[in-house]
């Protein structure tokens, strides 16, 4: 079972806030959530020629003229409604009910 400190260090580096009110409900559904992500490994992929399990590989498109750094930020930034301190404030859309 993962614990309170676990939680804590891994919600720092995902740089997600948790508030120490929430810090239960987050530690004890992160089991689940670990069991849930672990029904992955049972997954059957296709075989490969030799029988081994295919090579996964990425799609990347060619990388045309990019904007000049900075160019859209301003207007980014304008849409968003509140700010805390250098980060933009969101709407929270996950609930843990």
């Amino acid at each position: 079972m993962a614990t309170r400190e676990e939680v804590t260090k891994l919600a720092a580096l995902a740089r997600v806030r948790v508030k120490e009110t929430e810090l239960d409900t987050f530690t004890s559904e992160f089991d689940s959530i670990l069991a849930y992500i672990g029904q992955l490994e049972k997954l059957d992929l296709p075989q490969g020629r030799r029988g081994e399990k295919p090579a996964l590989r990425n799609v990347m498109r060619e990388d045309g003229e990019p904007h000049a750094a900075g160019a859209y930020t301003k207007k980014l930034v304008a849409q968003f409604r509140a700010r805390e301190g250098d980060a933009l404030s969101v709407k929270q859309i996950i609930s843990h009910e």
